[in-house]
């Protein structure tokens, strides 16, 4: 291994988080760490005001009116299932991309085996990007969702989120967004543009930690409860409680991971989340540029950087990504993912599949300096295998 690690797995998780981050998740823990809203003492008011605050802060900062329909999960696909399984029930349809993680198209699958629901997958484009009238060309009667990834996790495209939405509302059918790749990144604006839900995860650029993440939704759009436990409310009746948060958070919530997700979005907002993109961005075609040049790498779609995320996918010829990723590791010191990234169908349409790539993907403590090490280390490979 040469020098310190170079971390390019931003896309899986954020690292390092920033130590104020971290920091205030222990000095907050340390002091407030009991069940929130749980009971009357002074401690569990407290927790409880933090835990409302920062669904204040999330409804703002995704542009939603109601800070009640912010309700904390997991993480984006536990979100995602919640609001999949919550809304589409038998003999319903779904339209969806074929630019999905797993985290939607396993629900897909599961609820077509297990209830008999329908969905149609819109295809994207040789640059990586959806047709919106795809989209409504798909929509048909019983169609009761449309579910889109906002960034793709393999080739960093940012779709037309708002034309979407624009298209479902026309045709009555809410429009679910999958912003975990895209928040923290990218401006999100449910209300200008239209969109009923979104479902995001606080690890990644959010600057969070994991274990925690959310949906937030407009208000109008209703969703079954999937799941059922205590809510620390009305706790006479055995059924639960259909109030907004309650009725889609059921247990003890997370507070570690929301005191931490309320850091990071301190943390953005003080940074200034446009100034860190684009420093990325600028990171990212400097390794476009690079990677063309070198002898058998082959480099996927590449948008405008309007229209772009700071992730990059390649292939080395005639080497396997994870040989390429495993080499890049113990020889480099440089950690990228390779395979297919829990998006198979992508790989598919690239003709990447079964073997996938290897992807890069920048974070906020990343520098050309790096870029250029691992420019150079790319070409190493390349020569020597």
């Amino acid at each position: 291994m040469e020098g310190h690690l170079i971390y390019l797995d931003n896309a899986s998780t954020t690292f390092p988080k920033p130590a104020e981050v971290l920091t205030c998740m222990l000095e907050t823990y340390q002091r407030l760490g009991v069940s929130p809203n749980r009971g009357g003492y002074d401690l569990a008011v407290e927790a409880g005001d933090l835990v409302e605050e920062t669904r204040r802060k999330l409804a703002c900062f995704f542009g939603a009116p109601d800070p009640d329909r912010v309700i904390f999960a997991a993480n984006a696909t536990d979100a995602l299932n919640l609001a999949i399984q919550g809304i589409v029930g038998p003999g319903n349809h779904v339209v969806a991309t074929r630019l999905e993680h797993n985290s939607v198209l396993r629900p897909l699958y599961h609820l077509k085996k297990e209830i008999g629901i329908d969905f149609d997958l819109v295809p994207f484009d040789k640059h990586g990007f959806i047709d919106p009238d795809g989209i409504g060309r798909a929509i048909r009667p019983h169609t009761k969702l449309v579910v889109v990834c906002h960034a793709s996790n393999v080739l960093g495209t940012v779709q037309p989120a708002s034309d979407v939405a624009r298209i479902c509302a026309d045709r009555g059918v809410p429009l679910l967004l999958d912003v975990a790749q895209s928040a923290g990144l990218v401006p999100i604006d449910m209300t200008a543009w239209g969109v009923s839900a979104i479902a995001f995860t606080g690890h990644k650029a959010l600057m969070g930690p994991s274990g925690i993440g959310g949906l937030v939704l407009l208000p109008g759009l209703q969703i079954r409860p999937t799941r059922f436990g205590g809510t620390g409310i009305n706790s006479v009746s055995v059924f639960q409680d259909q109030n907004y948060p309650h009725r889609l958070e059921a247990g003890t919530l997370n507070l570690l991971g929301v005191v931490g997700l309320s850091a990071g979005l301190d943390y953005l907002d003080k940074t200034g989340m446009g100034q860190t993109l684009e420093r990325e961005i600028d990171l990212l075609e400097r390794l476009y540029q690079g990677l063309r040049a070198i002898d058998r790498v082959m480099v996927y779609p590449v948008a405008p950087r309007q229209q772009h995320t700071p992730v990059l996918m390649c292939n080395i010829d005639g080497i396997r990504s994870e040989d390429v990723g495993a080499i890049l590791d113990a020889d480099f010191g440089i950690s990228v993912r390779a395979g297919l990234h829990c998006a198979p169908l992508v790989h598919q349409d690239l003709g990447t599949s079964p073997l996938g790539g290897v992807r890069f993907s920048l974070g906020p403590y990343n520098t050309a300096e790096e870029i250029d090490k691992v420019l150079e280390a790319m070409a190493r490979i390349s020569r020597n295998q």
